[in-house]
């Protein structure tokens, strides 16, 4: 299992550091009570990741979707968060899961999900133990060993009592694998909660590398061109009468994307499906397509069907309007159009998300689990945090349970990642609250002129 994903051969090394973390941390006493208490607390949160991946909560499958919200919200209301189940009728799935919990300092908005990519028809349904180190099962990684981290983390924070130091909501969705429709809807809860927020943290398992995190995620949309021209005998082809025909003009267009947009860094567009011929049927949802023809009848439509990413909205913007000029140009006797669904948005890797790494590097390194680097965001696809990251000051994915496999029936997490995931995690929120604390205490200071003892 581990040759699937290389970079956790690494992972072997950081045994050793889960035992040294303790006399590696910041002298901070605050700290070393949350590491300590974190130590003891593995084989309580694999069970309650082992109970959670149990439960089939395939997108679709709406019963178990909410049975893992229901297994959760007791845990996060035990840590005296206020949880509420948003319902997904207006938008065609379960719904949402929040837990909220006010507190005096910076308000943290943390992302997860309830969903996984296996309905109940997947043979893939079990949480089972390869080894000590690896289990296997549907959402150990992706993503309910995410939640599970953030659960430990944060009863870490009350139990060494400075949980209080943070407004923090936490978003569980029961459709990230498959959006509802429609997205504006399907997405409100997020974005009116990071309109709320200051501070955005993904639980994703991002690159599955214990060394990097997400500061920077591309866009995932979708364009459909259809192409249409005169239909005739072949033998007619290029007579300007006639003209080139729909196929033709397909291919000029999706030759041409590629001429003219293939060398900007970061910018991707697949053609997923193309159908052309004397009679076609395409279908958006899901996404299949016939034709039929002869090759002595000119073909009087042809759609092609693809993604569109991209690294800022700026970029995406740009690249649509090459896009719907390269449609316009047209071959002798045809038509084009083109259609963008900009679906998710990206996550542009701001000065905000920069310092908001720099942060989780130090908490790293002084946990002697080593430097954090940011992922190339090529390696990053689309996830729920770019929804948040344009309306909070910073923004970082890819603090979840590590493992590999993602969306298929060999996805594993390594139990080596959880100490390292979930002291990172803990620190780095009492950090930013205690940061939040100080600034607290000098504004005040700076209003009364008084000295506080602790400073």
């Amino acid at each position: 299992m581990r040759s699937l994903v290389p970079v956790l051969v690494a992972l072997i090394a950081s045994v050793t550091f889960c035992n040294t973390a303790a006399a590696s941390v910041s002298q901070d006493a605050h700290e070393k009570a949350i590491v300590k208490h974190l130590a003891n607390k593995q084989d309580a949160a694999i069970r309650l990741l082992e109970e959670v991946v149990n439960i089939n909560s395939g997108t679709m499958n709406f019963d178990g979707v909410r049975k893992v919200g229901a297994v959760f919200a007791p845990h996060f209301a035990a840590l005296g968060f206020k949880t509420q189940w948003i319902d997904g009728a207006a938008f065609g799935r379960a719904g949402h899961l929040v837990a909220d919990r006010p507190g005096r300092g910076k308000h943290v908005l943390l992302i997860g999900h309830l969903d996984t990519v296996f309905e109940p028809s997947s043979p893939f349904q079990r949480f089972e133990r390869a080894d000590s180190n690896i289990v296997r099962g549907p959402g150990t990684a992706d993503m309910k060993g995410g939640i599970v981290v953030a659960l430990t983390a944060l009863a870490a924070l009350q139990q060494a009592g400075v949980l209080d130091s943070l407004h923090i909501t936490v978003v569980m969705h029961g459709d990230e694998e498959d959006s509802g429709t429609p997205l504006e809807l399907a997405r409100k809860t997020l974005i009116d909660a990071a309109k709320a927020a200051d501070i955005a943290i993904g639980l994703e398992n991002a690159a599955d590398d214990p060394a990097t995190a997400v500061t920077g995620r591309r866009s995932s949309g979708h364009w459909q061109v259809t192409a249409s021209g005169k239909t005739a005998h072949s033998s007619q082809i290029f007579t300007d009468a006639v003209g080139a025909g729909a196929v033709y003009e397909l291919a000029r267009i999706l030759s041409t994307f590629y001429t003219e947009l293939s060398g900007q860094e970061y910018l991707t567009f697949n053609p997923g499906l193309i159908v052309g011929g004397a009679q076609v049927d395409f279908k958006a949802e899901p996404l299949q397509g016939s034709a039929s023809g002869k090759n002595n009848i000119l073909a009087p439509q042809a759609i092609a069907s693809g993604d569109l990413r991209a690294l800022t909205i700026a970029q995406r913007d740009q690249a649509k309007e090459r896009m719907r000029q390269i449609v316009a140009r047209h071959l002798p006797q045809t038509s084009a159009e083109i259609v963008f669904d900009d679906g998710y948005p990206p996550m542009a890797p701001t000065e905000g998300n920069r310092r908001l790494l720099s942060m989780y590097d130090s908490v790293s390194r002084d946990l002697g689990f080593g430097a954090v680097t940011a992922v190339n965001p090529r390696r990053a696809g689309a996830a729920d945090v770019s929804f948040a990251a344009d309306h909070v000051d910073m923004a970082i994915d890819g603090l979840g349970l590590l493992g590999g496999g993602a969306h298929t029936a060999q996805e594993f997490a390594d139990l080596r990642t959880f100490p390292i995931q979930s002291q990172r995690l803990a620190v780095l929120l009492y950090r930013l609250g205690a940061a939040h604390d100080l600034q607290g205490c000098r504004k005040c200071r700076a209003v009364s002129g008084t000295q506080p003892a602790d400073l």
